[in-house]
């Protein structure tokens, strides 16, 4: 678990996309956000949220540096405000456990 937590902050992103990302934590809900980034009937635990986040945060970053054409900012800050909000919480001492 803390493999994941140190993963998350060992990414390196565009300042401007961290910023954006940082702003948008404190309107974060993960009830409402999760199931649809995950594409999941039921929200996921926080260590299975940032598992899945890091595959959908991974597919675009690639599209943003290989200049893709499919690229969307908008996602990429959403799921970078969903991965930083759920590593948080992952790295909460009472949620370690689940």
């Amino acid at each position: 678990m803390s493999d994941l937590i140190t993963f998350v902050q060992g990414l390196r992103r565009p300042s401007l996309l961290l910023g954006a990302a940082r702003h948008g934590l404190a309107d974060y809900n993960r009830d409402r956000v999760l199931k649809r980034l995950t594409r999941s009937a039921s929200v996921p635990s926080p260590k299975g949220a940032v598992s899945s986040l890091l595959g959908v945060e991974a597919t675009l970053e690639s599209a943003r540096r290989s200049g893709d054409a499919s690229y969307n900012v908008s996602r990429h800050v959403e799921v970078m405000i969903a991965l930083l909000a759920e590593a948080r919480l992952l790295a909460q001492p009472k949620l370690r456990a689940l």
